[in-house]
């Protein structure tokens, strides 16, 4: 097991790597990157723009590199002085050469050295830090209600499989997975948020702007208070996929051989499902976590956070793209990529935990 889990990780950087370099190179050739948007910002002002005017603007004046190589090829760059272009580029990185660029940010990144963001003023491990827990929140909370739900569900619903209760649970299910979660959340605002009707639930951020003199189990019961409305809105179209997915496998496994020849020898329901079945079924059921973790804790949902005015690593990661702050994108890229190779080499080892009878070493993965 040693040896494959060191063969696992080893793979991980050429992994990084490739994603990293295929994502840097598309970037680049994509039009409209901060120094565009400098030059357009600047044609907007008045026409007797100066160097220093320029060059102590905030971080905030500006969006994200662009990828052009000199003054000449910005357009609406004609008119203004080529000292001005030149300061810009120099400012964002652009004055070097595309591969010299590169290899700055593969060298930069191997320690983890990830720059400041080019708009906000901050370094971007700052940023991430300070956006994390809005996406901790969200994301920890919502797989684990779902997971909490849907396996017990799908355990009940392959169980009593074709009763009325099969039936009614699946049509549930279905019929949250077809709601949008923006418009779900948005629904919740209206009746529980004072919206139209009651104002039971507050409407911004993790915490009361007093907060911080609450005793720490009012502080607790604050936060769990701010985030049942975004929760609700997250997981109303989560438990289709994996309660469908739990009820599949383990329908699957209870047709099996094994478990009539436990049947024929007097063991009770309960102890095949617990003690034979549920090992081999939930093997598909943990093959899904890492994605289903990682969708829900990274990506979370833009409109959601929106809503409920919650600025975690959605947002970030939409405004960072809009407005071309590449060491944000590559960094957030760089570090979640990471974390899911890292995740699914976990959901490997998860195998051997449940079925002991599975080793990877043997097969040579």
């Amino acid at each position: 097991m040693a040896a494959y889990i060191a063969r696992r990780l080893l793979l991980i950087i050429p992994t990084l790597w490739a994603i990293i370099t295929i994502n840097f190179f598309i970037v680049q050739i994509a039009p409209g990157g901060p120094v565009d948007q400098a030059v357009a910002n600047m044609q907007g002002l008045d026409g007797n723009i100066s160097l220093e005017r320029v060059a102590g603007g905030t971080s905030g004046d500006v969006a994200a590199p662009s990828s052009r190589g000199n003054a000449s090829t910005y357009r609406g760059s004609r008119g203004l002085d080529p000292e001005v272009i030149a300061e810009i580029e120099k400012r964002y990185g652009f004055d070097k050469p595309i591969l010299t660029r590169y290899g700055e940010m593969l060298k930069n990144y191997i320690t983890f050295n990830f720059g400041d963001s080019l708009f906000r003023g901050k370094s971007v491990l700052a940023l991430i830090a300070e956006k994390l827990p809005v996406s901790i929140s969200l994301g920890l909370w919502s797989t684990l209600i779902i997971y909490l739900v849907s396996i017990p569900l799908g355990i009940r619903k392959a169980v009593k499989n074709g009763t009325h209760f099969d039936t009614w649970t699946s049509a549930a299910v279905i019929l949250g997975n077809a709601i949008p979660a923006f418009l779900f959340a948005i629904l919740l605002v209206v009746l529980f948020a004072g919206g139209s009707f009651l104002k039971l639930f507050p409407l911004r951020g993790l915490f009361s702007p007093a907060a911080s003199t609450y005793s720490l189990p009012h502080k607790i019961l604050d936060y769990f208070w701010h985030l049942v409305l975004p929760i609700l809105s997250l997981i109303i179209g989560g438990f289709a996929s994996l309660t469908m997915l739990t009820k599949n496998s383990f329908l699957d496994e209870i047709n099996k051989q094994y478990v009539m020849t436990a049947r024929a020898k007097g063991l009770t329901e309960k102890k095949i499902l617990l003690g034979h079945v549920f090992r081999n079924a939930m093997l598909i059921v943990i093959a899904g976590f890492p994605a289903a973790f990682i969708s829900m804790f990274f990506t979370g949902s833009v409109l959601i956070e929106v809503i409920f005015s919650l600025d975690g690593l959605g947002l970030l990661g939409f405004e960072s793209t809009m407005q071309r702050d590449y060491p944000v994108i590559f960094a957030t890229l760089y570090i979640f990529t990471l974390l899911g190779l890292l995740l699914s080499l976990v959901s490997d080892l998860m195998y051997t935990v449940i079925d002991p009878r599975i080793d990877f070493e043997k097969r040579g993965v």
